[in-house]
């Protein structure tokens, strides 16, 4: 039997958050409609993480909805699969850096209208942690998001806990001449960060990541490269950040 893919989300007071990340996962079983997917959360939203897997038995894959290797990464799941000691468990890498969403992040931009163009600059509009890890991962995904674009200058900025803000962002790219910025939201789902980081940009918002196709996609990678794991591994050595 196949492990139970349990997607973990942070969790957030935005109701549309919740809503967000079960229509993620009816896009995952789409996609492999005989795998069990689940839904946990960190903190805030029910179900909770150590509720999901209270009702498991067998085997599970935690796969994070969140986009680099931070605290929750590091320390939350493993924890949370430790207490969960009847279960086999393995945790997925988190879903960022990776093509697919640059991909989605890509998309999401032209969404609003937005076009490479003379002039232009993305601010890429992160959580922010005090993780070196997870800000490295930011920059690789910027980079990234810069290749696809053709070479436009991508940016990345912070709602919390590491510098610049958004707005510091946008003011040092418009010093450099950049007159047409856009923020790329680097957000799983709709929340406070999401809103507030929109709401600092000088031009075209794009929407939350979402639900968009490539991440469903790649919350099935993550999983699958995560079955090829120890039971208790923790995949947080990724190839993509050197060769993608």
């Amino acid at each position: 039997m196949q492990p139970t893919l349990v997607a973990v989300a942070h969790g957030s007071r935005d109701p549309r958050a919740l809503h967000t990340a079960l229509a993620l996962l009816e896009r995952v079983r789409e996609l492999r409609p005989r795998l069990d997917v689940r839904l946990g959360h960190v903190e805030l939203t029910e179900p909770l993480l150590d509720d999901t897997l209270d009702g498991l038995s067998g085997s599970a894959v935690l796969v994070p909805l969140l986009l680099g290797r931070g605290y929750h990464v590091k320390r939350d799941l493993p924890a949370a699969a430790a207490r969960a000691g009847r279960l086999l468990t393995r945790v997925a890498a988190p879903l960022g850096p990776h093509p697919l969403l640059v991909e989605a992040l890509y998309e999401r931009l032209l969404e609003t209208g937005w076009t490479p163009a003379p002039g232009s600059a993305v601010v890429l509009a992160a959580a922010g942690s005090r993780d070196p890890d997870s800000a490295a991962d930011t920059r690789r995904t910027a980079a990234l998001l810069s290749e696809r674009l053709g070479g436009v200058p991508v940016t990345p900025a912070y709602a919390s806990a590491a510098a610049p803000s958004t707005p510091e962002a946008v003011r040092a790219l418009a010093a450099r001449g950049h007159h047409r910025i856009a923020v790329a939201s680097y957000f799983t789902a709709p929340g406070r960060f999401a809103t507030q980081t929109a709401a600092a940009a000088p031009g075209p918002a794009a929407a939350p990541l979402g639900d968009h196709p490539a991440l469903a996609r790649l919350l099935l990678h993550r999983y699958d490269e995560a079955r090829a794991l120890p039971v208790g591994g923790i995949d947080l050595v990724r190839p993509e950040l050197v060769s993608a």
